[in-house]
């Protein structure tokens, strides 16, 4: 166990990495077993020393590729390596296999050890209990049924066992049908239909021609109001025109209204919907038209985003009111529940609300905190500091030993699954131990994730770390934009990962697209530049940070702005603006995308930390935030030559 001790030497000096006996035949090995061949792996594994620290992943990957019913070699590894993250990935392959042979009792034995079962392994887990006559569970077998995605071929049998016991009944059928549809899954939904008698499902055929041509299809007079799944059709083609059209959607819905008796107002929902996520003013009289009843939560969340746009703060309180517990409780809802009652006048019932959320470390709560003012400050937190035998410790932990010595070889992935499987249940002095250690290795992503995930005590210096600071400082002072924001930008886009490419070819620390990378080298006169230049620290950064500067002007100088277009591209954070002056904090709220709207929240969060960190006089983050100006054309950088579209990485 040589390789444990030479890790914490690492750790606790920052000296260069040791390459250890065995390391070789190590990744000799681990490049058999992703290339399935298992002749070569078990070639390697013969080099490997059985005291090396990843002997036991050598050991794992031959069984991964070798048969899977040798169930007593199975075992033996599981029970010598209980809780490890190789038992557990072996174990749930193995569970497959046994599920597949349907041995039945030896399944049930082994699952309950299972920490995190997938649905596949569920549903086996429901039919080996049907199977061994025990039927105590069915009604948790039901809720796997419903979703509008497609389930496991294995969970086929279950839920035709299910539907032929009664348990899941026709009305359940026609629930997960429309899900199925909401979900803009039309080839799931037919394969449910069947479920239903022959004589009152939809035509197979309609699914396709409501997702082809929508508009063709309600205008034809092929649908039969009177049938449901005709009707649930309708509803499918009036939301995928909608899609494409609100306008022509619109004018279709009030043609076929009478006809669709109460289910029009899931149809004005979903309407209103799409319209709120083009930022419509029609939105909120067609939510008021269907009716809270009529809308699911995320319609609901768009109903408040579209009253947030419109400053309607009535309607947002309707609106969130009208969510379920969950989705109200979470912290963007709580926030503008509070801001819509102190808007409304109740101050006293929107602070405890604000205090709360005063108390948690994220976008909300620092807003939260600014609503309360100066007088009701939340209790200041101080960096919680690990002490060498923490650090020690925590090292020693095979787990931590082996993700260390995975991430020394190169493999990253395999090392970040090893080493999340390894701290799940680790305390937070562990955590912040485990971070320190991550820090040391320069392995900046496990150290800022691993320090958030603590409870109680926290150390804001590993949540927001801040390496290659005087590139960053030089590339913010030459293209006059603030440091703290670019820090905040780069935590986001890569957590400080150099290499870190996205799946559509986002490279480097502040994540730049390939045509990106040209346009910038072009602008800044720079000959025979090269793409895979950006895994270069200092120009990775010097790019990000004019490219950064250059939407921030490109777009009336609005931080907010900025972001969203280095996120989602500039014609699409120009598109988003209104035509009158927004609150910062509403734009946000109301963007489009998902991802984008996560974004930008989290960059201009980790901006106000470290400007805290980096000793920036005090600014409040709804002062960073700012007001949105007014657009004053339409896509006006839509049409900019400087600007290029690819850097538009984030879809509709």
């Amino acid at each position: 166990m040589i390789r444990i001790g030479v890790f914490l030497l690492l750790a606790l000096s920052a000296s260069p990495a040791w390459a250890a006996p065995g390391d070789a035949a190590v990744l000799k090995a681990q490049q058999a077993f992703a290339a399935r061949k298992l002749a070569n792996l078990e070639h390697a594994a013969r080099a490997v020393p059985a005291d090396h620290v990843l002997a036991p992943y050598v050991e794992y990957w031959r069984l991964m590729l070798a048969s899977r019913t040798d169930d007593a070699r199975i075992a033996d590894f599981l029970a010598r390596y209980p809780g490890s993250r190789m038992a557990e990935a072996l174990r749930a392959d193995w569970l497959k296999s046994l599920g597949a042979r349907e041995a039945w009792p030896l399944y049930l034995a082994e699952y309950p050890r299972l920490a995190r079962p997938d649905i596949a392994l569920q549903c086996y887990a429901y039919r080996a209990e049907s199977a061994q006559g025990n039927r105590s569970h069915p009604r948790e077998a039901v809720t796997l049924w419903f979703t509008g995605r497609d389930m496991p071929s294995v969970c086929t049998p279950l839920f035709e066992q299910l539907i032929k016991a009664g348990l899941i009944r026709e009305e359940d059928v026609w629930r997960r049908l429309r899900l199925a549809l909401e979900a803009g899954n039309p080839s799931v939904a037919r394969v449910v239909a069947n479920a239903l008698p022959e004589a009152r499902r939809p035509a197979a055929a309609l699914f396709d021609q409501a997702s082809r041509d929508p508009a063709r299809l309600l205008d034809a007079g092929k649908l039969d109001f009177s049938r449901r799944g005709d009707r649930e059709i309708a509803l499918y083609a009036l939301d995928q025109l909608a899609k494409r059209s609100t306008a022509q959607a619109e004018q279709a819905l009030r043609r076929l209204a009478p006809r669709l008796g109460e289910e029009q107002r899931t149809a004005w929902a979903r309407l209103a919907t799409w319209a709120a996520r083009r930022h419509e003013a029609s939105a909120l009289p067609w939510f008021q038209q269907a009716g809270a009843m009529a809308a699911n939560d995320f319609q609901r969340e768009w109903w408040a985003r579209a009253a947030l746009r419109a400053a309607d703060w009535q309607a947002v309180l309707r609106a969130i009111d009208s969510m379920g517990e969950a989705t109200r409780a979470q912290p963007v809802w709580r926030y503008w529940r509070a801001r819509a009652l102190q808007a409304g006048g109740q101050r006293a019932a929107a602070t405890p609300v604000f205090l709360e959320l005063s108390r948690e470390f994220h976008y909300y709560g620092q807003l939260a905190q600014e609503e309360l003012g100066p007088v009701m400050q939340a209790p200041a937190v101080n960096n919680a500091k690990t002490s060498g035998d923490e650090l020690a410790a925590v090292g020693r932990q095979p787990g931590i030993a082996r993700a260390l010595a995975l991430k020394e070889l190169g493999l990253r992935s395999d090392a970040s699954q090893e080493w999340n499987w390894s701290i799940r249940e680790f305390s937070d002095a562990q955590l912040l131990a485990a971070a320190e250690l991550a820090r040391r290795m320069e392995w900046y992503d496990q150290a800022i994730n691993t320090a958030e995930r603590t409870r109680e005590l926290h150390d804001f210096e590993l949540r927001f770390l801040a390496p290659y600071r005087e590139l960053a400082q030089q590339a913010a002072r030459e293209n006059q934009i603030d440091e703290a924001w670019v820090f905040g930008l780069m935590r986001q886009e890569s957590r400080f990962v150099n290499v870190a490419r996205s799946s559509v070819g986002a490279a480097g620390l502040m994540q730049i697209m390939p045509a990106t990378a040209r346009w910038i080298a072009q602008r800044l006169g720079i000959k025979r530049f090269h793409p895979d230049e950006m895994q270069n620290p200092a120009k990775n950064i010097q790019f990000g940070a004019y490219y950064l500067k250059h939407v921030q002007t490109s777009l009336d100088g609005s931080p907010v702005l900025a972001t969203a277009a280095y996120n989602a591209g500039p014609s699409r954070a120009q598109r988003w603006r209104d035509t009158r002056p927004m609150e910062a904090a509403v734009y946000i709220e109301s963007i489009p995308f998902a991802e984008t709207r996560d974004y930008v929240k989290k960059v201009m969060s980790n901006a106000i930390y470290y400007a805290e960190r980096f000793g920036q006089p005090s600014v409040l983050l709804k002062e960073r935030l700012g007001t949105v100006p007014p657009r004053k054309t339409p896509a006006i950088l839509a049409a900019d030559p400087d600007v290029p579209l690819e850097v538009e990485r984030t879809g509709d």
